[in-house]
């Protein structure tokens, strides 16, 4: 008997829902809230109300697209935590009257788990172990994957995410929101070893950039002093050693981190990983250390749906299932 899953991811700003069959993704749809752009980040009592309006026809399209109907369906996944509690609990909600009305179980997905395992929606898959850098706007951690459902951080940020680094260096720029992937846009016509910043000496596999958002402060403020336009005139330069910083800073604790593990199947995956500097310098550094990389396609990249059920998929083989009373929780660790 087929194992089809209906999948659902309201962790932030973005409704996401996917249909897999026998751990294949069928459809994978994703409705994206403009709102946030004016006030440069997202608010979320506005994320939550567009996640209301947007679930019932993202979820429909899902399943047409699919060509699955609710009836066949084998269980609901959900994202459980972390994100914004207000979004987590319309998905939640959602999925559980939807479980509870087909009869079905419930399962419960960690959304940070579920941006590792998008390097198994498609091939080649990582052997285990493996290493993966996931790295998002609330994120940055090196993650020991030993088998889909057990990983363990074995490194993360000590203040700001790799994500957050990219999008208030570029509000500093006086770029719009979302930020980072203009840095990555511009970043492409420039020098990254025109401007040098700094990179922080953090112990063990840890990150930090909250100095680096300092620096990058600081340059600006020093520069624009001499010259009000020095931003307009070495934007492209700007991005582009910024961004090799950010990279450099990341992919170096990888280095690390393989060593000190022997892994050599690495990965990564979150938000960022969608950054065109990061998936070249991991290919470059795979050829020189000799690893086997691991990217996923840009859709799975960001926050989408068909992580959810990748996930949902290798706990519904291993029978973990939530119950109805199952709480959505802002912050935890997987």
């Amino acid at each position: 008997m087929s194992v089809k899953i209906l999948a659902i991811e309201s962790s932030c700003d973005d409704t996401g829902a996917a249909v897999l069959v026998d751990g294949k993704i069928l459809s994978n749809q994703i409705a994206n809230q403009k709102v946030h752009e004016e006030y440069g980040g997202v608010v979320p009592e506005l994320a939550s109300r567009a996640h209301q309006e947007n679930i019932v026809p993202v979820v429909d399209i899902a399943l047409q697209k699919a060509g699955v109907k609710k009836e066949e369906l084998s269980a609901i996944a959900f994202t459980q935590s972390p994100g914004l509690i207000g979004s987590l609990l319309v998905g939640s909600c959602f999925a559980k009257s939807m479980a509870m009305a087909l009869n079905i179980p419930l399962i419960g997905v960690h959304h940070m788990q579920a941006h590792v395992l998008a390097n198994f929606i498609d091939d080649p898959k990582p052997d285990f172990p493996f290493l993966c850098l996931t790295v998002s706007g609330g994120h940055t951690q090196i993650v020991l994957c030993e088998s889909p459902l057990k990983m363990r951080v074995i490194g993360e940020t000590l203040d700001d995410a790799a994500g957050e680094a990219f999008d208030k260096s570029a509000k500093l720029l006086g770029l719009p929101y979302p930020g980072g992937p203009l840095i990555d846009k511009y970043a492409k016509e420039g020098d990254p070893t025109r401007f040098k910043f700094p990179e922080p000496k953090i112990p063990e596999l840890n990150f930090s950039f909250s100095g680096l958002k300092t620096a990058i402060l600081y340059f600006l403020q020093e520069n624009q002093q001499q010259d009000p336009q020095f931003i307009e005139k070495n934007l492209a330069d700007i991005c582009a050693s910024i961004q090799h910083r950010i990279v450099s800073i990341l992919l170096n604790k990888v280095v690390k981190a393989a060593e000190e593990t022997g892994i050599r199947d690495i990965a990564i995956a979150g938000g960022v990983s969608a950054n065109s500097g990061l998936r070249t310098a991991l290919e470059a550094y795979g050829q020189k250390y000799h690893w086997r990389t691991f990217i996923p396609k840009f859709e799975y990249c960001t926050d989408n749906a068909g992580m959810i059920a990748i996930t949902a998929y290798y706990k519904y083989l291993a029978g973990e299932f939530a119950g109805l009373d199952a709480v959505p929780t802002a912050r935890a660790a997987f």
